[in-house]
């Protein structure tokens, strides 16, 4: 694909001002346009990411859940998980099950709280982040390597931006 060609799928400009015009309405079609293509890139990259974590035995989640254990010294409560990971109590639970089934995480009584609980990561687990590690950040810095540094650097402060107006999706 050159550069600046519409994903499949994702609408043209063309496309984008015909829509509005006939809606009647006096919306940015550029503006629709970026959104719209924004939107078409994530469902794509959620597709991509299950692909990657697939090779190794996971999925998005629970490597997601896995790295924030190991960057939390091996321990979280399942209210902390939920929270950094910006997922429900269920969510987490459905994770966790799943992970310790495998053997790369584990519950135990909370010190802290004793009718609560904490989750670790087990010995297994990090060897598992271990594993992939080479060959997940080798693909990940390929997904990005058609981007220079400043061009990565002016991406990060957009995505920030965009991150922030997402809210205009869900606001009632």
């Amino acid at each position: 694909m050159a550069p600046h060609e519409p994903d499949q799928g994702a609408p043209t400009l063309d496309q984008a001002q015909r829509q509005i015009a006939r809606y009647g309405l006096t919306a940015d079609p550029q503006a629709f346009l970026v959104a719209a293509r924004l939107m078409a890139a994530g469902a794509r990259l959620g597709q991509a990411g299950e692909a990657h974590f697939a090779r190794f035995g996971l999925s998005t989640g629970r490597y997601r859940l896995l790295a924030d254990l190991e960057d939390q010294d091996g321990e979280k409560s399942p209210s902390q998980l939920a929270a950094s990971l910006g997922v429900s109590r269920a969510t987490v639970t459905g994770l966790v099950d799943g992970l310790a089934r495998e053997g790369l995480v584990a519950r135990r009584p909370s010190t802290e709280d004793g009718r609560g609980s904490v989750v670790i990561l087990t010995a297994r687990g990090a060897e598992r982040l271990r594993d992939l590690a080479p060959e997940h950040f080798a693909r990940m810095q390929a997904m990005v390597g058609r981007l220079s540094v400043e061009e990565r650097t002016v991406f990060l402060d957009l995505l920030a931006r965009l991150v922030e107006g997402m809210d205009a999706l869900t606001a009632d």
